[in-house]
């Protein structure tokens, strides 16, 4: 599947407003720290979906979100997290892409921050092309180059350019 197809300019956001916010006095436990960083990164990442025109309700798709991340983390290895859903607020399989330099700590598998976010949002009957997207993004992140040419894009064009590195 050519991934670069799936991917348009309107859901593509080469910088994310959400950071991680400082600690308070006294810190936060780990585990809520985290999810207060991930409730605000999830609703950017809806927004950013939603601007594709074929969702719900925004609010409604955060909260799939973060019922399918209370599941399990979708933060991956090598500062890369792939939040996913099947949900009945997607009209349609949309694939987004996002990109945090300073990265945010999303509970990735190796403890490292995450700076690539992929979003893969589909309805709840789409479950071939929406498995596939994500193996395929497995394989393709095994190799250092398409992971630099995300964080390396420069505007939205670089960014479908590397999408075109995944492959079919």
């Amino acid at each position: 599947m050519n991934l670069a197809r799936l991917l348009r300019p309107e859901l593509i956001k080469l910088e994310m407003e959400t950071q991680n916010p400082p600690q308070e006095e006294p810190p936060l436990p780990r585990e809520r720290y985290i999810w207060r960083v991930k409730e605000e990164a999830l609703l950017e990442l809806a927004q950013l979906v939603e601007a594709g025109g074929r969702t719900g309700s925004v609010g409604k798709l955060h909260t799939d979100l973060l019922s399918r991340e209370k599941k399990a983390s979708t933060g991956l290895v090598r500062g890369i997290a792939v939040p996913h859903v099947r949900t009945i607020h997607a009209k349609e399989l949309l694939f987004a892409f996002a990109r945090s330099s300073r990265g945010l700590e999303f509970d990735c598998l190796d403890g490292q921050p995450a700076h690539l976010f992929f979003v893969i949002v589909a309805p709840p009957y789409d479950d071939a092309q929406y498995l596939k997207i994500y193996k395929q993004m497995a394989v393709a992140f095994q190799t250092t180059d398409v992971r630099e040419a995300f964080l390396k894009a420069k505007d939205e064009g670089e960014v479908i350019r590397a999408m075109r590195l995944m492959g079919d």
